[in-house]
């Protein structure tokens, strides 16, 4: 097992240097259905491997996927710090209703993740998305009440921008902001990441891989990233250049793309003053030990230059939603 451990944020837990998402565990899966026993055993071998930080929603399968976290952890619950987003409403057939993060709900969603997890408190709890109706003022106050509760150890956001996070942490301290950043998602930087250095907050990073588009991942069935822009149509094809310049750069630095991306994303964190903690969606316990493997990487400032000009930002065809969903996105205002 591996020790070694970081502060997420002034006010947040030690975690690992890297969390597992576990979107795409188990039958709840977004990427097309998966079998529960691989994802149990790549919890587990992550665990093994000293990752602590899981992440899930309640809204991942309509509660599958809490279901799945909660049958790995029993028995291990004092090796895991769970971070759980909240607030997205979903349909029996599996439409997306909105989000609802007032503070009748919020005390509501957490009851039911609660449950579903088998566990008495939440380590880390977040609303998913800013609900425009409601103030955030209000639901980082209903959060607060939980934590003077015991219900929950800390709270953070998600996929908000700096505005909405200086009125969230004037309300309580904040430990991280989970939103998606990597090489082909360098928006954050802009205004975001200054924002959390300000706060003291550190940087839970989705999409590291652009959700496999830069290992040169392809959808298929049922898997959701087949309705995304990035994978789809000419922006597909347009991206194949990009993969192939970060497959050519990781293939003579002598490691693997997924590796490379990973080593990216920390390096830039900690030349922006702020601690990136990519969450990998790994889904077997080997993809577990490829991404492990990518903490042993260290880039000179001369590499992650030599990385941004293979993998241009602006070079990037496509949103990394629909359309629809980016326009509900604070993160992008």
């Amino acid at each position: 097992m591996t020790t070694r451990t970081t502060k997420l944020g002034t006010h947040g837990p030690d975690v690992f240097p890297l969390a597992l998402g576990c979107m795409g565990l188990g039958a709840g899966s977004w990427y097309g259905e998966r079998d529960d026993a691989e994802g149990i055993a790549t919890i587990h071998a992550a665990l093994e491997r000293g990752v602590n930080l899981l992440d899930t929603g309640d809204f991942y399968g309509m509660g599958k996927n809490e279901l799945l976290v909660g049958r790995a952890i029993a028995g291990r619950r004092d090796r895991v710090l769970l971070s759980v987003k909240y607030g997205g409403l979903r349909g029996p057939d599996g439409a997306f209703l909105g989000v609802d993060t007032s503070p009748a709900a919020t005390k509501s969603a957490l009851a039911y993740s609660l449950t579903r997890l088998g566990v008495d408190y939440i380590d880390i709890y977040r609303p998913a998305r800013l609900d425009p109706r409601v103030p955030i003022e209000d639901t980082i106050g209903a959060l607060a009440e939980m934590v003077k509760a015991g219900y929950v150890r800390y709270i953070s956001l998600s996929e908000v921008g700096a505005e909405t996070i200086a009125r969230a942490a004037a309300v309580h301290p904040l430990c991280d902001l989970q939103i998606e950043y990597g090489l082909a998602s360098r928006g954050p930087e802009a205004t975001i990441i200054p924002a959390l250095r300000a706060h003291g907050m550190a940087m839970t990073a989705y999409g590291v891989l652009s959700r496999g588009l830069l290992t040169g991942s392809k959808p298929a069935g049922d898997d959701m990233r087949a309705h995304l822009p990035r994978f789809t149509g000419d922006n597909a094809v347009k991206n194949q250049s990009l993969v192939e310049a970060l497959h050519r750069l990781a293939a003579a630095r002598g490691v693997s793309p997924a590796q490379l991306a990973i080593a990216w994303a920390r390096a830039k964190g900690a030349a922006q003053g702020v601690t990136v903690i990519p969450t990998i969606g790994s889904r077997t316990p080997q993809q577990i030990e490829d991404s492990i493997a990518a903490l042993a990487i260290e880039l000179t400032a001369a590499e992650v230059a030599a990385l941004e000009t293979a993998v241009p930002a602006a070079a990037v065809a496509g949103e990394r939603y629909p359309a629809p969903m980016m326009a509900h996105l604070d993160s992008e205002r």
